[in-house]
Order: C-alpha cells, then sequence, then structure tokens
C-alpha cells in the first residue's frame, strides 16, 4: 500500500500592520491594566516624597539638603501660625471691645467676676451703697460678654434694664427694680441696704443660669 501524501505543515499566520494595532489595543483595554495604573494620590505622594527625599540628600552639595528641609518647615510653621493669630484676632478685638467700653457713665474696663468680687467685698464691710452699684454693673458686663445684651456709651440703667428684659422677658420686674436701685444710690444719693443688695445679687445669678430668649443691642 502506497502511503498518502505528506501535508506540508503550514505556516504559522503574522497579522499584518493593522491587524496588530488592533489586537495591542484591544488587549491594553483589559480592566486589569487600569488596576495597576497609580492613582492621582500615589502620583502627588510620590512627588511629595522626591521633593522630600531631593531636601534631605546628604549628597546635595554642603548642608543645603538638611538646611533646605529646616527652612521648609519653618515657613510652614509661621504660615499656619500667621494664619491661626489672623483669625483669632477678630474675636478677641470683638471681646475686647466688650469688656473695656464705657458702662454706666463710667470708664469700667473690670469683667463681671471682677466686678461680683469687688460687689462682695464691699457688702462684707457693709458698704451697700457700692455693693447695689458694682453688682447691676456685674449683671450687665455679664450679659455684655455673653453677647445677649451690649449697652453703647451713654446707655442708662433703665434703657438697659428693659432690653435686657427683652432677652429675658420672665425678669422683667426684677430687672426694672434693679435698675431704679442702681440709679438711687448712684444719682439720687439714697441709702442701700442688704436687702436690696441681695435682690440685685439674686437677679444676677438667676440670669447667668437662664437661657435668653433673644439678644440685644441698646442704642
Amino acid at each position: 500500500m502506497r502511503p498518502g501524501p505528506v501535508l506540508a505543515q503550514s505556516a504559522p499566520l503574522l497579522p499584518d500592520p493593522d491587524d496588530a494595532r488592533d489586537l495591542l489595543r484591544r488587549e491594553l483595554e483589559d480592566p486589569v491594566y487600569d488596576a495597576a495604573e497609580p492613582t492621582l494620590l500615589d502620583r502627588a505622594a510620590k512627588v511629595v516624597g522626591d521633593f522630600f527625599a531631593q531636601l534631605l540628600d546628604p549628597d546635595l552639595s554642603g548642608a543645603w539638603g538638611p538646611a533646605a528641609a529646616v527652612v521648609a518647615t519653618v515657613v510652614v510653621v509661621a504660615v499656619l501660625g500667621a494664619a491661626l493669630l489672623i483669625r483669632g484676632r477678630p474675636r478677641s478685638s470683638a471681646r475686647s471691645r466688650r469688656t473695656g467700653t464705657e458702662l454706666f457713665g463710667a470708664d469700667e474696663r473690670r469683667s463681671a467676676a471682677m466686678l461680683r468680687a469687688d460687689a462682695a467685698a464691699a457688702a462684707a464691710r457693709g458698704d451697700w451703697d457700692a455693693a447695689i452699684a458694682l453688682r447691676f454693673r456685674a449683671l450687665a458686663r455679664g450679659l455684655a460678654e455673653r453677647a445677649i445684651v451690649e449697652p453703647s456709651p451713654g446707655t442708662t440703667a433703665q434703657a438697659f434694664a428693659r432690653a435686657a428684659a427683652v432677652a429675658f422677658p420672665a425678669s422683667a420686674p426684677e430687672l426694672a427694680r434693679a435698675a431704679t436701685t442702681f440709679d438711687d444710690v448712684r444719682y439720687l444719693r439714697r441709702p442701700g441696704t442688704r436687702e436690696l443688695y441681695q435682690e440685685s445679687a439674686r437677679l444676677d445669678d438667676a440670669l447667668v443660669r437662664t437661657r435668653p430668649a433673644a439678644a440685644e443691642v441698646v442704642r
């Protein structure tokens, strides 16, 4: 029996240039390549890392590498400190204005806590006129520090009491009496008493613990 013809081995098919480009494009579109790409955060971190690595590179001429790092750190700290100071300054200035302005015809720069302490000291020595006046000033300064009622220069005790009554309507009668008592001992020279001082002190203590209904700026 004669052997069959031997088939020639076919040569491998080679893609033409256009097919090769299509194959390469389809291969690169595989999602696995996207996952391997560095993210934007990765690239940013690399840039920052390279920057500091160059700053700290001991092969740089002289001591410029470490010196540059120190300078960069100082600059960053200075900028952050300046930003904090600038942001904090308006708030501090506003508080200074509230605690350093005229109060009922006098240049009163004491805080509410200081005025309360001075009022208690005056009461301890029996100086009821001073104790009453100081405690009413403490009440007014305390509301100003809380930005509830802020008396303007020239504000009278009665005007303050009316504005405070808007913020604390339940205490309106007590505020009116306290303002009248302040005017009596301050301007009319009527003698103060322990009872009148205690009324002002109780009112001040009560307002410290009370949430206001509104805030008022007295003109």
